[in-house]
């Protein structure tokens, strides 16, 4: 009897512009928590205001995952990438998430050195964390923490703890015509039909008959 496949959380990098995938992360391991902050945009503090919102609400995630190259070092001759890096390459694929490429530090410094007075901030890739079907969601990654635990006799880490913190981005980020804007509507649309399956209790089991 075959065990049943199971999902991987991950990110993918996005371009923008075709909307093709440029790098997918899979997780080694699904990590066991996923931690979420939804903050409300409020309209503000005057009479009138309160019920009234500016926007949609800021949601933030965390998460902790586990990265570990054990499974791999144990075949050698089919892992030749892990016994010569460890897991180098897993951890630098994350750490890229947060810097801009190398080629574009060069072409924007090139820019600065021939006279342009005001060099536009750099663009990264579109990135979507992905967690089931259900949501898979525009974000910016905001932190990254790494915990390297064990080393190889070449001092390549081989197992590490990685703490990953998100802010997915809205259409008040990103605005609608965007893609990431977009895929952000698809997401808060799912999450309505999503509450109208849950329904809604009688009045009766907050004991109450009438408001």
């Amino acid at each position: 009897m075959t065990s049943p496949r199971v999902v991987k959380g991950g990110l993918v990098e996005v371009d923008v512009t075709t909307g093709r995938a440029l790098r997918t992360i899979a997780l080694q391991y699904n990590p066991d928590a996923l931690t979420r902050t939804v903050a409300v945009q409020a309209a503000g503090a005057d009479a009138g205001q309160a019920l009234r919102l500016k926007g949609v609400a800021v949601e933030t995630l965390r998460l902790e995952a586990e990265i570990d190259a054990t499974d791999r070092l144990e075949f050698p001759a089919e892992n030749p990438a892990t016994v010569e890096f460890g897991i180098h390459p897993q951890l630098a694929a994350l750490e890229l998430l947060l810097n801009p490429r190398a080629t574009t530090l060069v072409d924007n410094d090139a820019l600065a050195a021939r006279g342009m007075l005001e060099v536009l901030p750099m663009e990264t890739p579109l990135t979507l964390f992905v967690w089931s079907r259900q949501r898979v969601l525009p974000v910016r990654v905001t932190e990254l923490s790494i915990a390297e635990e064990a080393f190889d006799t070449s001092l390549n880490p081989i197992r590490a703890k990685v703490t990953l913190a998100m802010r997915v981005l809205s259409v008040d980020d990103l605005g609608f015509a965007h893609r990431g804007g977009a895929l952000f509507m698809g997401h808060l649309r799912n999450k309505e039909a999503l509450a109208a399956r849950a329904g809604s209790a009688a009045l009766s089991a907050l004991g109450l008959e009438v408001i």
